[in-house]
């Protein structure tokens, strides 16, 4: 990686502040958290700092407030847990800048660790307000971006912040950009794509920039019934992008040039809605009925999608099979991820549902690599610049700050 990193700056006894990715799921009804991994996921960052004695001051974003206070998406959960996670107490301010938020900082010691206040919760955050940057700057001398899922964010607390202070990568931010670059760059072979969601627009970059570099990309998920479609196959009420068809036929005649198996569907269940009482059956793709619509892969495709992975030794995999919410319909989706913690080969999640899939099976471990985000993954494996990655400092800039 080009980026310097919290390993090229002198941290002891200096206030850091760390962008983290602390947006977890939270239960509606409690307000628990229900998956702690993208807390977790910044715990060697942490550790390093309070091992070399250094002020560490934490923020993050919590759901979508809008710019406003909002009580169920305050940080204090995110803390305790945190707390539990380091073994250490961890404060939580009540807001993420200002004479309090100072006052805060100013009484830390040598290994502390402080967690701001949800920054959303100022407009000025997802504007990228200059002022709202400054302010956050004033609090640290070192800037450490740990929060790989914001990374396509051009906000204040990611993008502004670099402006006023050293800004480095932390050790997640430079995990992520090594395993998914080495997706692009050098993958050992074979090498496998495994892509659901439900729509192609969503993967269309991710399609264009790996189609040159895989062996077999397959298809499943709400997006098959596109390409289906533009093979002119009946796929009923399914959701087809209609402003795809040439695209995706484009992308098959692509595949066939570059010498890439492409593998659709060859069977799919099919439901007249899309709910847990819904009607439902498995169906060739040959013999979709008109009143219904695609809910999942079937047992043949299935079968023929892990029989070629199973020959793969890299396999990167973003996206459901289906719609996996709904148990019922979560068969593919959960199929893929057995067959994918079972392969003797590379397997890399591309965040997201996908990521959530994993963690609810209690696969992870069994992964070679979960990332933490899905849209910043996409967009990076797409060829897309990530604005957090180009505002940090390159390695060869010289100073520590």
């Amino acid at each position: 990686m080009d980026k310097m990193t919290v390993r090229d700056v002198e941290v002891s006894g200096r206030k850091v502040l760390v962008r983290v990715d602390f947006n977890v799921p939270l239960d509606e009804a409690t307000g628990a958290i229900t998956d702690d991994s993208r807390i977790k996921a910044t715990l060697p960052t942490l550790t390093y700092l309070i091992d070399r004695g250094a002020k560490t001051i934490l923020c993050s974003h919590l759901g979508r407030p809008g710019g406003k206070v909002v009580e169920k998406l305050r940080l204090g959960g995110v803390g305790q847990r945190l707390s539990q996670l380091l073994g250490k107490e961890v404060a939580v301010t009540r807001d993420c800048i200002g004479p309090e938020v100072e006052e805060a900082i100013a009484g830390m010691k040598d290994g502390d660790v402080l967690l701001l206040e949800n920054v959303r919760f100022h407009p000025g955050e997802e504007k990228n307000d200059p002022a709202f940057a400054r302010a956050l700057a004033r609090l640290a001398d070192i800037y450490v971006n740990d929060a790989f899922g914001t990374l396509h964010r051009s906000h204040a607390s990611i993008v502004g912040i670099t402006a006023y202070l050293p800004a480095v990568a932390g050790l997640l931010v430079e995990r992520e950009l090594e395993v998914l670059g080495k997706v692009l760059s050098s993958p050992p072979r074979p090498f496998a794509a495994l892509t659901g969601g439900a729509k192609v627009s969503d993967k269309i970059e991710l399609l264009e920039n790996i189609m040159g570099k895989v062996d077999c990309l397959l298809i499943g998920g709400g997006m098959a019934a596109t390409f289906l479609k533009a093979l002119s196959y009946e796929v009923g009420r399914s959701l087809v992008e209609n402003d795809k068809l040439k695209l995706t036929g484009r992308l098959m005649n692509d595949a066939a040039q570059q010498g890439a198996r492409l593998l659709l569907p060859l069977d799919v269940v099919v439901a007249r809605e899309i709910n847990a009482r819904a009607e439902s059956l498995t169906v060739p793709v040959e013999g979709i009925p008109p009143g219904m619509r695609i809910v999942d892969i079937g047992p043949r495709t299935v079968k023929s999608f892990s029989e070629e992975l199973r020959k793969c030794r890299t396999v990167f995999w973003n996206g459901p099979m289906g719609v996996y919410e709904i148990a019922r319909f979560a068969g593919g989706t959960r199929a893929m991820a057995e067959l994918l913690a079972g392969l003797k080969a590379a397997t890399i999640i591309g965040g997201g549902s996908t990521a959530e899939v994993v963690t609810e099976m209690k696969l992870v471990d069994r992964m070679t690599f979960v990332s933490t985000g899905g849209g910043a993954s996409l967009r990076f494996l797409g060829g897309e610049t990530l604005p957090g990655i180009e505002a940090l400092r390159n390695k060869e800039a010289s100073g520590s700050g």
